[in-house]
């Protein structure tokens, strides 16, 4: 038996039974999804560091979602807030580094 004790998504259990195997789950508390979705969070950001793989931000704004709509709201609010950010501080796309400030 292999221990995971980590959140996936609502298929993967379908999907272990498939494979012939068991699953053994649990439904998390609503005041203890936070922690899990951030935890997820780290896991998907460090995949993503290793592998470079594009579907890898699929899972990071999949999990960006949950948190979103854990607190009432979802990705269209974030964008909106995104684009907001972007006309004011401008995004990324002239690659500057911020070496020091001088005084």
């Amino acid at each position: 038996m292999t221990n995971y004790n980590k959140l996936v998504r609502d298929r993967i259990p379908e999907m272990i039974k498939e494979a012939g195997k068991t699953p053994v789950t649990k439904v998390i508390p609503e005041e203890e999804m936070e922690s899990y979705l951030i935890q997820k969070l780290e896991e998907e950001i460090r995949e993503f560091k290793e592998t470079r793989d594009f579907e890898e931000l699929a899972d990071l704004l999949e999990v960006i979602d949950a948190l979103a709509k854990l607190r009432g709201d979802d990705l269209f609010s974030l964008e909106r807030i995104k684009a907001d950010k972007k006309t004011e501080r401008g995004g990324f796309e002239e690659r500057i580094l911020l070496e020091s400030v001088e005084d």
